[in-house]
C-alpha cells in the first residue's frame, strides 16, 4: 500500500526528499510559499500548494490530517515548523518529522510534538526517503555507491524462521552482520535461530536491492 508523506517546506533537502518520495512510488504533498517552487515541482509530487507556513489555518487547509507522515523540511525558520509540527500532531497525523538545524531547535521542535528530528548533515533527502517510505528500514547509512549498511525489521513472513530458511543472501544479495533485541546488544546470530516481531537486523546489502526489501 502506497504512503502519503507532506513534505513542508521546499528548500534544498524539502526538494530532495520531495522527488526520492515521488520516485519511490508515494503519494507527495509538496507546500511552500514560494509559487515558483511549486510550479517547479510539479513533475515530482502528486499535488503541490503554495501556502505560507507560518500560519495555522493554510497549513489546516493543506488537509494534511489523512497523512501518514508530515516532514517539516524548514529547519532555518523555527516558528514554521513549530507551527507546523504542532497543527499536524493535532490532527493526528501518525508520524510528524521536522528537519532541525542546531540542537536548541531540536529540542524545542520534539517539545511540541515531533515524532522524530532529521539534521540534513546527517541524513540526506534519499536516505531519509528511504527510512520514511519503509515499514521495514529503521535506519539506513550509505557505504559508497554499491553497498549499503541497514537497520532494519523483520518482514512479517520473515517471523518465525531462521536465516537458514531464508536465504536472505541469495533473494536479497544482503548478509546479516548482527541481531539484537529489546533485551540485548547487537551481537553475531545464529543461523538457525529463529527471528521474532522483537527482532533487529544489521545487514550489509547491495544498494540497488533495497526496494526489493520493502516490496517483499
Amino acid at each position: 500500500m502506497k504512503k502519503s508523506v507532506a513534505v513542508l517546506g521546499l528548500g534544498r533537502y524539502g526538494i530532495s526528499l520531495a522527488k526520492s518520495l515521488y520516485e519511490m512510488e508515494a503519494d507527495v504533498l509538496v507546500a511552500d510559499k514560494d509559487e515558483d517552487l511549486i510550479k517547479e515541482m510539479a513533475d515530482f509530487c502528486t499535488v503541490g500548494v503554495c501556502a505560507d507556513l507560518e500560519n495555522e489555518e493554510e497549513i489546516k487547509s493543506l488537509d494534511i490530517k489523512n497523512m501518514d507522515i508530515v516532514v517539516c523540511a524548514m529547519g532555518r525558520n523555527l516558528s514554521a515548523s513549530i507551527m507546523s509540527v504542532a497543527v499536524a500532531k493535532e490532527l493526528g497525523v501518525p508520524l510528524v518529522v521536522a528537519k532541525s538545524s542546531s540542537e536548541r531547535m531540536s529540542s524545542i521542535l520534539k517539545k511540541v510534538g515531533a515524532d522524530k528530528i532529521i539534521i540534513p548533515e546527517d541524513f540526506g533527502g534519499l536516505q531519509s526517503a528511504r527510512i520514511l517510505i519503509s515499514d521495514t528500514f529503521i535506519d539506513y547509512f550509505q557505504l559508497d555507491e554499491n553497498l549499503s549498511m541497514v537497520e532494519i525489521r523483520p518482514r512479517d513472513s520473515w517471523i518465525g524462521k531462521s536465516l537458514l530458511e531464508l536465504d536472505l543472501r541469495k533473494k536479497y544479495k544482503l548478509n546479516v552482520v548482527a541481531v539484537k533485541n529489546s533485551q540485548t546488544k547487537w551481537g553475531f546470530i545464529d543461523p538457525q535461530r529463529k527471528l521474532t516481531s522483537d527482532t533487529t537486523l544489521l545487514v550489509v546489502i547491495e544498494t540497488t536491492e533495497l526496494n526489493k526489501i520493502n516490496k517483499g
